[in-house]
């Protein structure tokens, strides 16, 4: 029988509505119109110009048919652009799909089939691998060119030809800035659609959902710290998980949008001394050009700026050299899956008070879950039981929460792979220590096997880390007729350093079990994704030509 509080007392339209981003904008354009919402170049748009170019974006969009579960598919850098796709392409429900700026023609014309796209909007930049890609597809979306005036003379790439049969400028401009654009039906519903980076087979398409991109604005505002009227430097791509949710984000604070197209030091300097970044997020590879930039390029800021970072924690080397910089790195982690981090290093303040030794094993734990994340915690896979709170029993990171993906788009298998037993399954493994917070210890593909002995390739790897000459590294398995496999490490030294072999071995041994040593050092340039990541397929690739 029901209770006497679910008799009666139904949902209606004054006391239920679906959770979406999308009323974050509407709030900031009429409590803060005049306040700056993006800054380009020279340019500066309020947000009541922000509101209503995305009306104006949706109107457009729904003359020419587009409603609701149709995808609109972009292929633009860190621009304004960008930014009105993420609330223009909702507001007639249609679903958004951002394109990796740095794939290549065959695997953007598998996206663009297996979406159905049916708008592409493409910035000149990109125009002729989008060209080549439109050649081998089925689709024959509307291509809208989008014209960057801020793509300059010195630009590192150039403009394209237009491919498109209409300007982005006219389209938007053909829009109703008054347009009643459109809540979700369900928040349920999907909002955006980003492919994973497809290292084996063809990419998989997680899908988004309203609620979870409106909880994660709210979750990325707390964790990040962001008070009224942050400013925010557009270094990660926005195309990278929806840049982690951040383009719904800051209009809950009404923050202001720093874009940069290129992600160069002294561009970056610039923007945070000439216009009081408080925030900006990327991998390693941006604090390193932060940290070993030119002397004529660095700037002097007053401002803290929060550096959020979710790649592997960061060397207490680096760590220092941000602080003395004027950053503080907020250490995040999470997957495509779960829209990006959903788990922090919550740093307490009595550990500030610990030896250097155990301050870095403090940092070097991917932490607690997020607000917006209901569970996080490691299991056996093949049991699904909790792998005891040790901080040494191995087992496989899950999620479960309103943050982790509806599926992927037309695989169910994979869905159902990935969220067996109502937990999703990150394929990374890692230990729960005593006091809650995790930490990884390799993906399960990566892990090294050597003798019967599980090496950590992340665990190698913060070792060669703390090598004052290595930049950047990446360890994997190379097969061992005595041992089956053994760790081999490709190094890339940092600019005006030298190291051998000898020393770098030498240094792991003062470090590490010597099983755990690599036993070959290679120095390379390391192949990294476009969002800075280590690429351990390519390398795992190489080591088998040794």
């Amino acid at each position: 029988m029901p209770g006497i509080f679910e008799t009666g007392l139904d949902r209606n339209a004054a006391n239920f509505q679906p959770l979406t981003p999308l009323s974050y904008l509407e709030r900031a354009a009429k409590t803060f119109p005049d306040q700056t919402a993006i800054i380009h170049g020279a340019a500066r748009t309020t947000y009541r110009e922000f509101f209503a170019r995305s009306r104006r974006l949706a109107s457009a969009l729904a003359a020419r048919g587009i409603g609701k579960g149709d995808t609109v598919s972009v292929m633009l850098s860190n621009t304004p652009a960008m930014l009105e796709a993420h609330f223009g392409v909702p507001m007639v429900k249609a679903v958004l799909h951002s394109l990796n700026t740095r794939l290549d023609a065959a695997i953007i014309a598998f996206q663009l089939d297996h979406a159905e796209t049916k708008v592409l909007i493409v910035d000149r930049e990109f125009s002729p691998v989008v060209k080549e890609a439109l050649a081998r597809t089925d689709a024959s979306p509307l291509v809208i060119d989008y014209d960057d005036p801020e793509h300059g003379s010195d630009a590192p790439y150039p403009k394209g030809e237009r491919i498109g049969q209409l300007d982005y400028e006219t389209f938007v401009a053909s829009g109703d800035p008054d347009f009643a654009w459109s809540m979700p039906d369900d928040e349920w519903d999907a909002i955006s659609l980003n492919y994973t980076s497809g290292t084996t087979g063809n990419p998989k398409g997680v899908v988004y959902h309203h609620r979870g991109a409106a909880l994660m604005a709210y979750a990325n505002t707390i964790h990040a710290g962001m008070a009224r009227h942050p400013v925010y430097l557009w270094t990660l791509p926005m195309f990278h998980c929806n840049g982690w949710c951040f383009p719904w984000t800051l209009a809950i604070q009404a923050g202001a949008h720093v874009c940069l197209r290129w992600v160069r030091a002294g561009a970056m300097y610039d923007a945070i001394a000439d216009h009081g970044v408080t925030h900006l997020c990327g991998a390693p590879v941006v604090m390193s050009s932060l940290l070993n930039a030119p002397d004529a390029e660095k700037r002097t800021f007053s401002q803290t700026v929060t550096f959020n970072t979710a790649a592997a924690p960061p060397p207490e080397a680096v760590l220092s050299g941000m602080a003395d910089a004027g950053f503080m790195v907020n250490h995040l982690y999470g997957l495509t899956e779960t829209y990006g981090p959903a788990v922090v290093n919550e740093w307490k303040g009595e550990w500030d008070a610990l030896d250097k030794g155990e301050r870095t094993s403090k940092k070097a734990r991917q932490g607690v879950r997020y607000a917006a994340l209901e569970n996080l915690t490691v299991m056996d896979p093949q049991t699904m039981e909790k792998t005891p709170a040790d901080g040494e029993t191995i087992g496989e990171v899950m999620f479960r929460g309103n943050i982790v993906m509806k599926g992927y788009l037309k695989n169910r298998p994979a869905t159902d792979e990935a969220l067996a037993g109502g937990w999703f399954h990150s394929g990374d493994l890692g230990v729960m220590h005593p006091d809650g917070y995790i930490q990884l210890k390799d993906r399960s593909k990566d892990i090294i096997i050597s003798g019967g002995e599980n090496i950590s390739s992340i665990e190698v790897e913060d070792a060669l880390y703390k090598h004052a000459a290595v930049a950047a590294c990446g360890v994997v398995a190379r097969a061992d007729e005595k041992w089956g496999e053994t760790p081999v490490a490709y190094v890339e030294l940092k600019p005006g350093k030298t190291a051998d072999e000898a020393d770098i071995l030498a240094h792991c041994r003062t470090l590490l079990a010597r099983f755990k040593c690599p036993k070959m050092v290679v120095f390379a340039e390391i192949p990294k994704t476009s969002t800075g990541k280590i690429q351990k397929f390519r390398l795992r690739e190489m080591a088998k030509s040794l």
